[in-house]
């Protein structure tokens, strides 16, 4: 038999800018709040939003690139999974259900991206060099008088 599963799926919008903070021991992590936006039948027959609201930590590089890339409003895809937490405030046990991301992945841009134009890319162009390296590692040059014709190429 199967062990127990934790997961959970979800794609929304973000609620507000994401918030980075580090740990004593260096490691990162990002909040991120995000909606999902559901639609239910009101008591006269018709609809209306019901919106779901969650809380979601991402660790380490995927957060750092979190908060470097996203804004509030942008569409968000989460993989990750649930936790359950308990404090007390004031005398006052609280709890919360929290999503750990494992996987983030961007969505189209929120309409008020930064100098964007709605699509989460910039309508100029960039010159500045990036600092993230490029692997070029699975380009292999091809060789010379290989032998291939265009005419052979099956596309």
């Amino acid at each position: 038999m199967a062990g127990n599963l934790n997961r959970v799926i979800i794609t929304g919008n973000l609620t507000r800018d994401p918030e980075m903070r580090t740990l004593p021991s260096g490691t990162s992590v990002c909040e991120l709040r995000v909606a999902c936006n559901g639609r239910r039948r009101n008591a006269d027959g018709g609809w209306e939003d019901d919106p779901n609201y969650f809380n979601v930590s991402v660790w380490g590089a995927q957060g750092e690139n979190c908060k470097r890339y996203l804004f509030k409003g942008r569409g968000v895809a989460i993989d990750g999974r649930l936790r359950w937490r308990e404090w007390e405030t004031d005398g006052q046990k609280r709890q919360a259900v929290d999503i750990i991301a494992e996987t983030v992945q961007f969505l189209g841009g929120g309409g008020d991206a930064p100098s964007g134009n709605g699509n989460g890319f910039s309508s100029s162009v960039s010159t500045a060099a990036s600092d993230i390296p490029v692997d070029t590692a699975d380009f292999v040059p091809a060789a010379v008088g290989s032998g291939v014709a265009d005419d052979d190429i099956p596309f």
